[in-house]
Formats: structure tokens, C-alpha cells, sequence
């Protein structure tokens, strides 16, 4: 599962709110600091698949080979450029998408 980090910088005087925030806190070594880490949305592989597939089955293309075809070759033309569906998919990894694509199977056919 892939993490990012929420950051929150605003410019106060030239220097970052979240430097003196660090450096306050970093000076008091009784306290514990906390760190946030947000999963990612599902903004990310699931809605890039759910995009492409769309505009393969627009244009009339069997997405499943289509994207199968990419996965295994990583040659973008196998992905339209309708709807920049090609764009979208250069932007994950292609073992992202076999990741997703095998944690949704099992989770359909209730494995775990």
C-alpha cells in the first residue's frame, strides 16, 4: 500500500510554518511527536483503470486484452489516447495495476 505525506507550508516572513512547528518541537525532547501519514484516496489506480477501461470500450476495444497487452509489454499504444486514457495509465506502475487488479479478484471471490 503506497502512503503520502499530508504537508500543510505556508510562507510566514520567508520561512516555512511547518519549519518552526519542527524546530519548536524538536527543542522539546520530553514530548512525544506525532506523525500523520493519509492513504492515498482512491483517486489513484482504481479510478486510472475504471478511466482507461471506459475509453477503450468507447472507441470499441476489448479493454481486458488491451490492457493485458500493455501490463506485459509496457508499449502505451496499446491504450487509446481518447479521453488521454493513455496519459492517465503511464502515470501508475504497471505492477500497480497487477496489485490492484489481483487484490479486487480476491476480494470478489472472497479469499480472505
Amino acid at each position: 500500500m503506497r502512503y503520502r505525506i499530508i504537508k500543510d507550508v505556508t510562507l510566514d516572513k520567508g520561512r516555512g510554518k511547518m519549519q518552526d512547528k519542527f524546530e519548536e518541537k524538536n527543542n522539546d525532547l520530553g514530548n512525544t511527536q506525532f506523525f500523520r501519514v493519509d492513504t492515498e484516496p482512491e483517486t489513484g489506480v482504481k479510478v486510472v483503470l475504471r478511466a482507461v477501461y471506459e475509453a477503450l470500450t468507447e472507441k470499441g476495444y476489448n479493454p481486458v486484452n488491451q490492457i493485458v497487452g500493455y501490463i506485459m509489454s509496457g508499449d502505451p499504444t496499446y491504450i487509446t489516447s481518447h479521453k488521454s486514457a493513455r496519459s492517465l495509465i503511464m502515470k501508475v506502475e504497471r505492477d500497480e495495476l497487477v496489485e490492484e487488479m489481483l487484490k479486487e479478484y480476491i476480494k470478489n471471490n472472497h479469499w480472505q
